[in-house]
């Protein structure tokens, strides 16, 4: 996850005692001219640590000199705002309009890039005094309240001059890294955060609208939104570390031809490279040490792996049995909340060709060369780094470089077809973990959320239309006879949230009753039965957004990020309520209050306490559909966990616990065994029992009870006869 910008603030640099990082990151909700004042504040706090003799150097071609970096972003000022529009101005001085015009052919021509370490004149205080005279006229513009076609301008040189502090420092560290001092930029910046190796992690995909959805500022090469198809895919939710990076070394990555691209393998032998840029061997020849703005230090094998090209990149993902992602499954990723170091620790090198969006048309004047020009020959890059400026980066930022750079703050991220997703991955969602924790238990005991394999889905939809099971069609009754009072509170546009989606058929009947819902978002655990049931929804509900997230429901921390501030509402059937110990379904439900946000409405379904001899039948139907869904999960850990169960050996067994109220679901050694899973031996003895899963089930009173206790308001509830079942509709409080 991002930092916020206060810790941004902090994390970027270092704040002097008793600086306030709050006050500094209000500013991007501020005013034009704060916000303006802001973004020229932090540019002098960043060249503070820098001497003359630091900001005229120029280290090569693609970098350039701290002085040229300041006076180039108040040109952007000088030339595109006051000149234009502020009546009277007269320029500073003629001739920075050669000197400082980085690329804009429409405005004439300029000093050659390679060249620009050569302007020892005008001083560094001449610039400072450019920069000074520009942010007096700008702010005499800005006192008044700005034309309509001002503030856009104004808005993209602060973002402009935001791109520019980024580079600033990664020049900066480029610069020093070339001095056999080695000096630091600033001793105590802080090193990246440790962390280990992330996970994959599934998204379904689909037809999706990528790209800027007009309600902020964006670049105009993150427009128009548009349709995306995606194929189903996994990502991984940390960035490569370094670690991982030097088991790629010695594994010989650098000498292996068949990992690289044809040009990548050709730039390494050309430049005999054999580490990320800025590595080198410590004084002992063994040890690594890389340059960093703090100096010279030590590899953390716990940090994102940094200053990488796109070759590097593409070779570290075919040697992991991996790729990279798209950019346009990086972006359906991050909005839908799958990735931590999304934009504070490195860009992430995706395999996209920067190009323009379907509809994208540069604006006719100068500004229109800002990004259309190098559509060509450059690879996207999508996130954020450690040196990003505060509240900069956004999903749909969309970065470039050449294939062969690596100067710039790039690391990685893996992405694979589901095709190539290994049987037994123990890393995608600790599957093995909670099963090898499960069996070392006394009494054994398995989490019940990994019953919904594919084929586990399929046994629960089967068991549901067993003559015993009551409980799907007590509540579908139920439901279609009060879902029109049930949603007459849904605002219009609102999001409909599903916990556990399964099939999504009870969704249905809300769907149908409230059309006006904007987004529907399934969370399910079972990537298969999530894609086949969003495409469903989506085919039979053309109008309906559906954004699918592939999670455990009971860790879901965050929503796809184009949700946004729209009403929400939770929906939790089947009573799977039930199958939470009472304490943890009032962390659940306290975790869904948190997810949803106030105000929210959550529509949960309870079954109630009744007869036992019904309950028992429901869970030990007489064609023994609900035996093979136990079973299920001992086949699935012997397919995904090198598991060696005999099926055959346990007895599915279904009781009522009248002191719990609950029913449970076991299997039951039928002899002394031992069992295998994943290099693991477990000793059952005959009769011993592997307890699956658990269903509580209520009273009016006890639920009402359970859901105080977890924060929420209790709004109205609806009884089947008997009563069977109930439907509670809860309200998070303000």
């Amino acid at each position: 996850m991002s930092l916020n910008n206060a810790s941004r603030e902090a994390r970027i640099y270092p704040a002097e005692p008793g600086e306030s990082f709050e006050r500094l990151g209000a500013s991007a909700t501020a005013g034009l001219l704060a916000r303006f004042r802001h973004v020229r504040a932090y540019t002098d706090r960043l060249v503070a640590p820098l001497g003359d003799e630091d900001r005229v150097a120029q280290s090569m071609p693609d970098a350039s000199p701290v002085k040229w970096h300041l006076a180039h972003t108040t040109w952007f000022f000088e030339t595109f705002v006051l000149i234009e529009h502020l009546p009277g101005y007269e320029v500073f001085d003629p001739g920075y309009g050669y000197l400082f015009n980085s690329y804009y052919e429409a405005l004439g021509p300029r000093q050659p890039r390679r060249h620009r370490g050569l302007l020892t004149r005008p001083t560094s205080r001449q610039i400072d005094a450019y920069r000074r005279h520009v942010d007096t006229h700008m702010a005499r513009l800005l006192a008044a309240e700005p034309a309509s076609d001002l503030e856009p301008l104004v808005l993209l040189g602060i973002a402009h001059e935001e791109q520019h502090q980024e580079l600033l420092l990664m020049d900066a560290l480029h610069l020093f890294a070339q001095s056999p001092l080695k000096p630091a930029y600033r001793s105590d910046w802080p090193a990246d955060k440790s962390g280990g190796a992330g996970q994959f992690r599934f998204h379904a995909g689909g037809l999706l609208d990528l790209g800027d959805d007009a309600s902020k500022f964006a670049f105009d090469n993150e427009r128009p939104r548009h349709k995306t198809w995606i194929e189903p895919f996994e990502i991984g939710d940390r960035l490569v570390t370094n670690r991982q990076w030097l088991q790629f070394m010695n594994d010989g990555g650098y000498t292996r031809p068949a990992l690289w691209l044809s040009d990548g393998w050709v730039l390494v032998q050309a430049e005999q490279c054999e580490a990320p840029l800025y590595w080198e061997r410590a004084a002992n020849g063994t040890d690594w040490q890389a340059m960093t703005l703090g100096g010279l230090r030590a590899i953390d094998p716990n940090v994102a792996v940094t200053h990488i090209s796109y070759y590097e990149a593409a070779a570290f993902a075919i040697w992991a049995g991996a790729r990279l992602p798209t950019e346009a499954e990086w972006e359906a990723a991050a909005g839908a909340g799958l990735l931590e170091q999304a934009d504070d620790v490195a860009w992430q090198w995706t395999r996209s060709a920067y190009g323009a969006y379907p509809g994208f048309r540069p604006s006719a004047d100068a500004v229109g060369e800002y990004n259309g020009k190098f559509m060509v020959g450059q690879m996207v890059l999508r996130g954020g780094a450690s040196v990003t400026s505060p509240g900069h980066a956004r999903h749909s930022y969309r970065n470039f470089f050449r294939p062969e750079q690596r100067w710039m703050v790039s690391g990685l991220r893996l992405a694979r077809d589901l095709e190539h997703r290994p049987k037994a991955d123990e890393d995608a969602d600790g599957f093995e973990a909670d099963i090898i924790a499960g069996l070392s238990a006394h009494p054994k005991t398995t989490p019940p959320k990994y019953f919904y394999d594919e084929a586990g889905s399929a046994l629960f939809e089967e068991i549901c239309g067993t003559p015993e099971y009551y409980v799907t069609r007590a509540e579908t009754a139920l439901l279609q006879s009060v879902v029109h009072e049930l949603v007459s509170s849904i605002a219009a546009d609102a999001v409909l949230v599903e916990f556990g989606s399964g099939a999504s058929d009870k969704t249905r009947l809300i769907l149908d009753a409230a059309p006006h819902i904007g987004t529907y978002v399934p969370i399910d655990i079972s990537p298969d039965a999530l894609q086949r049931a969003a495409e469903r929804i989506s085919r039979d509900y053309p109008a309906l957004r559906v954004a699918p997230l592939a999670d455990d429901f009971t860790r879901a921390v965050a929503l796809p990020a184009h949700v946004g501030h729209a009403p929400r509402v939770g929906f939790f059937p089947g009573s799977t309520i039930g199958n939470f110990a009472p304490q943890e379904a009032i962390w659940f439900l306290r975790s869904v209050r948190s997810l949803l946000g106030v105000r929210a409405q959550l529509i949960i379904g309870v079954d109630m306490i009744k007869d036992p001899a019904r309950l028992v039948a429901a869970y030990d139907d007489s064609m023994s559909v609900t035996a093979r869904f136990n079973k299920n999960l001992l086949a699935r850990i012997n397919r995904e966990l090198r598991g060696d169960f005999d099926l055959d050996a346990f007895d599915h067994q279904a009781i009522w616990n009248p002191t719990l109220e609950r029913m449970e679901m076991h299997l039951v050694s039928r002899f002394d065994q031992l069992v295998h899973v994943a290099g693991h031996g477990f000793a059952f003895k005959a009769g011993e029992r592997l307890h699956t899963e658990s269903s509580h089930k209520f009273s009016v009173e006890s639920f009402k009870a359970l859901a105080v206790s977890a924060g929420w308001v209790i709004d109205r509830y609806w009884l089947s006869s008997n009563p069977e079942f109930a439907i509670f509709s809860l309200t998070a409080p303000a």
